[in-house]
């Protein structure tokens, strides 16, 4: 996503609380209506009707369908970043954080399978996004998995001669690309392999490249399918 805005782009934040309240309401709405028509054929009044608000109310939070997007962007990945450090704070090793940053990733998607698609498929069809916005939520969500690298090479759990810079996105990739393959299946009727055994699978394939020691304990064995 390499994309930018200018700081004027934004409405001012809105901060009381029947204004958050609603606010909030039609970004639940937008999640609920990009995921079931698509963002290209969305309209405003589409969200307006599924919020349970009139058309212009829209336009006194957000400039356009583009920027209402952006802003369900920024807020959903506030939430998901967070959700990921209370998670991440307790993990004993880098190991076990990169580990169960993998499978809570593909855990959010089976969890919330609406704001996945929009997150990970529809996101892609706003032109404004992608030429213009700077996703620092997203730079902010690749960092936390550089920070486990870097952490895991400090402490002498992690090869020195792997770029976190290269790891994060490379990992981001597969994530994204496992969820999207999820979600069409998904979108389909039939769902192609179970996400939390291809969360064990990405680890699986990661961990050999970057655990200093083969055979560590953070390595999983496969899974046995009962017979």
């Amino acid at each position: 996503m390499s994309v930018h805005s200018e700081p004027g782009d934004r409405r001012p934040p809105i901060s009381t609380p029947a204004q958050t309240a609603k606010q909030e309401r039609i970004l639940d709405a937008a999640v609920q209506v990009f995921a079931e028509k698509g963002f290209y054929n969305a309209r405003v009044s589409d969200v307006a009707r599924e919020a349970g608000v009139a058309d212009g109310t829209i336009y006194l939070y957000f400039r356009s369908k583009d920027d209402l997007l952006i802003q369900l962007f920024e807020s959903r990945m506030s939430a998901i970043i967070e959700r990921l450090r209370v998670r991440l704070a307790d993990a004993p090793s880098a190991a076990m954080k990169l580990r169960l940053f993998i499978e809570l990733q593909l855990a959010l998607v089976v969890e919330e399978p609406t704001l996945a698609e929009v997150l990970t498929v529809e996101l892609r069809q706003s032109g404004k996004f992608m030429r213009e916005y700077k996703a620092a939520k997203f730079g902010e969500y690749l960092d936390l998995i550089e920070e486990i690298i870097i952490a895991g090479q400090r402490d002498g759990e992690f090869v020195s001669g792997v770029d976190p810079r290269l790891v994060k996105r490379a990992l981001f990739g597969a994530l994204d690309e496992v969820s999207l393959y999820w979600l069409q299946g998904r979108a389909g009727g039939r769902e192609p392999y179970a996400l939390p055994a291809a969360a064990e699978q990405i680890w699986n394939v990661c961990a050999r490249g970057i655990l200093r020691t083969a055979g560590a304990p953070a390595v999983l064995e496969p899974s046995k399918e009962e017979p």
